[in-house]
């Protein structure tokens, strides 16, 4: 990804960060993938020619053809598993297509080559996609950095060079090259990809700064404090590689059912056809009877009962705009038994609005009056409470009149001459300068203590009037809170890098009682660690950069899609595409009914192979019939999981309909 800055507007003050799209591994680069598209591209051609009962020689090359470019690789793979004495999964399903084959069945084997190829090939296509978005989030920290010599010269230099005590100058509209404290300067940092907090935070002397952080208006001299190895954008995605290798042992225990499920097969097949040769049977008849049993102890009806469910599910959900990314996460969706909620672009919509309008008694204006005057000197500031001021004048249908000898002093406010009066915004802790009595001074106090971000506004060098800026809650949080609860058993935790009050407030809005304020994404990952350690499995559910580690140590993540990151979206095992908080809690419960409906289809499954498998060993089942049956079970655990595919399914799965 290719980050292009523009300095600031000299007559707007737009502070730019255009960022080219982000260059993705091609899907065809892909060996899998473009094997997989061979393999069912020619089974394509194949099939309706032997429908139509072509000869056989004009879709017989064609099958052979889809079992050499679909299966060779994982053939081939299973072959060098052999010689570490280790019979790969892989190879079974080639030997199954094959046997298939050998006794007529070519259609059948065929589709299991073409399915097994396309499943290999949506795997590696996540993996790739995953580590280019890790990649991506490393060049959000810029490839260079303005370093300042003692001498005062400046050189531009790699960001990976910058050794710990350099210094370096920021200016304005360019992200922070690395990790360091300010030594003098003074400006807002947007620096949501690293803590969430929405909006810009002010920084002077002695502040923290952190590479990939997006300067304001202001010039920062920054002394580097670390390694560009050990920023906390790149202990980021270490966390997130880390995390994401935990998951192994679950993927560990599923090869290690299938390693013995395979040995089991191959020596059942092979016993059904050896040993009735050495006491003198035919051959014809004995051959036969060991591809009926390969085919009626194929795996896949059990896949298949698995699958339908989680599929159907995932469509559903897919359809009311939850994009879940497997069937996996699917039925670990409905294990979770534990909540922790990022804040900012979660429970909140991610954008500050002005909730309070307070003029002073003294200064003879009203709300309108107020507002107006704030919203026209705030109106060419790119900053985000002027976006906030400027956009609720609008939606009260204010007229903003043009303004006159605009200025913007970073950390500070904006002051500007409006229709002949001389109107300053910013802190109040600035504007007053010290004047802790006065009432403006005391409203301040009032609008913090409730969370929000208290902007004071002087008209003609006079306090007239403050007002208070808070990101806005979303409607459906508190009914989403509850839901959660009521599935999970307990309450929610609400874990966000924004400050204490503002997170205690919004907590008691929504009813949730633990909080834990000012985290950084290694704390965050430590409070997932945490509850897993005591034995729950966590679902979080973020939106920004600074969550994707937790994210990807969570027993399952959820991102929330319209404003989430792209490093969120990509760790996330689920995303709210159309972010809606609601839909969390309703996929919870669907995927809750369809790990019940896999049990059901497991049972029948088991129930038919078994039959299947003890008719073939005790009597003689024909050929035909033993097709039949195993497909026939196929055919009922499908149709049994197609039932989540429903738009009742989902209404179901809202717990306020009850489940």
């Amino acid at each position: 990804m290719t980050s292009t800055l523009t300095r600031p507007s000299p007559a707007t003050g737009t502070v730019r960060d255009a960022v080219a799209p982000r260059r993705r591994t091609r899907i065809f680069a892909l060996p899998e993938a473009r094997w997989a598209a061979a393999a069912l591209v020619l089974f394509l051609i194949a099939l309706p020619l032997q429908l139509l009962n072509a000869p056989a020689w004009a879709w017989g090359p064609l099958y052979a053809a889809t079992y050499i470019t679909g299966g060779w690789e994982p053939g081939w793979a299973g072959l060098r598993a052999l010689r570490e004495k280790t019979l790969d999964v892989d190879l079974l399903m080639v030997v199954a297509a094959i046997g298939a084959a050998a006794i007529g069945q070519v259609l059948d084997g065929a589709l299991l080559i073409v399915i097994f190829a396309t499943s290999g090939a949506l795997e590696a296509i996540a993996t790739a996609r995953t580590a280019d978005s890790v990649r991506g989030l490393l060049d959000l920290a810029p490839a260079t950095a303005t370093r300042v010599a003692d001498d005062g010269r400046e050189e531009t230099v790699p960001s990976a060079d910058l050794q710990v005590g350099d210094t370096i100058l920021i200016r304005p509209g360019e992200r922070v090259g690395a990790d360091g404290r300010v030594l003098d300067g003074a400006s807002e940092v947007d620096q949501a990809t690293i803590t969430g907090e929405p909006l810009p935070v002010a920084k002077e002397t002695g502040d923290e700064v952190f590479a990939g952080t997006l300067n304001g208006t202001g010039a920062l001299r920054v002394k580097v404090e670390r390694d560009s190895s050990d920023s906390v954008i790149a202990r980021i995605v270490a966390m997130v590689e880390e995390a994401s290798e935990t998951k192994a042992p679950t993927q560990l225990f599923i090869e290690k059912v299938e390693q013995r499920y395979s040995i089991g097969m191959v020596a059942a097949t092979l016993a059904l056809f050896a040993l009735p040769l050495l006491f003198g049977a035919a051959l014809q008849p004995t051959l036969l009877r060991a591809m009926t049993f390969m085919i009626v102890a194929s795996p896949c009806a059990v896949v298949l009962a698995t699958m339908p469910p989680l599929l159907s599910a995932i469509a559903n959900a897919g359809r009311h705009g939850v994009l879940v990314k497997s069937a996996v996460v699917m039925e670990r969706l409905g294990q979770v038994d534990a909540v922790a909620l990022d804040k900012t672009g979660t429970l909140t919509e991610g954008t500050p609005r002005v909730t309070d309008i307070r003029p002073l008694p003294a200064s003879g204006l009203d709300e309108d009056t107020l507002l107006t005057l704030t919203a026209a000197a705030e109106h060419p500031s790119e900053h985000p409470l002027a976006r906030a001021i400027v956009d609720a004048a609008r939606t009260r249908g204010l007229v903003i009149p043009l303004v006159a000898d605009f200025a913007s002093a970073p950390g500070t406010g904006v002051t500007a001459t409006v229709e002949g009066r001389a109107v300053a915004v910013g802190s109040p802790a600035r504007l007053l300068n010290g004047r802790d009595d006065h009432p403006a001074a005391a409203v301040a106090r009032e609008l913090e203590h409730a969370g929000r971000t208290a902007v004071l506004i002087e008209v003609d060098d006079a306090p007239a009037g403050v007002l208070g800026i808070a990101d806005r809650l979303r409607d459906e949080a508190p009914t989403t809170v509850t839901a959660l609860a009521s599935l999970t058993g307990t309450s929610p935790v609400l874990v966000t890098g924004d400050n204490l009050r503002a997170a205690a407030r919004l907590a008691d809005e929504v009813g949730i009682t633990d909080v834990r304020a000012g985290l950084l994404p290694q704390d965050k990952v430590a409070a997932v660690q945490e509850m897993a350690t005591a034995g729950r499995k966590v679902l979080v559910v973020g939106d920004g950069v600074n969550d994707a580690p937790a994210l990807a140590a969570a027993h399952t993540g959820i991102a929330m899609g319209r404003a989430g990151s792209d490093l969120a979206l990509e760790t996330a095992d689920a995303v709210v595409v159309r972010d809606e908080l609601a839909t969390i809690p309703t996929v919870v419960a669907l995927s809750r009914r369809a790990r019940r409906l896999v049990v059901q289809n497991l049972v029948i499954a088991s129930v038919f192979i078994t039959g299947l498998v003890v008719w073939d060993l005790a009597g003689t089942l024909p050929l035909p019939l033993g097709v039949a049956g195993h497909e026939g079970s196929t055919v009922i655990v499908g149709l049994n999981g197609l039932r989540l595919l429903a738009d009742s399914a989902w209404r179901r799965g809202d717990t306020r309909n009850g489940l």
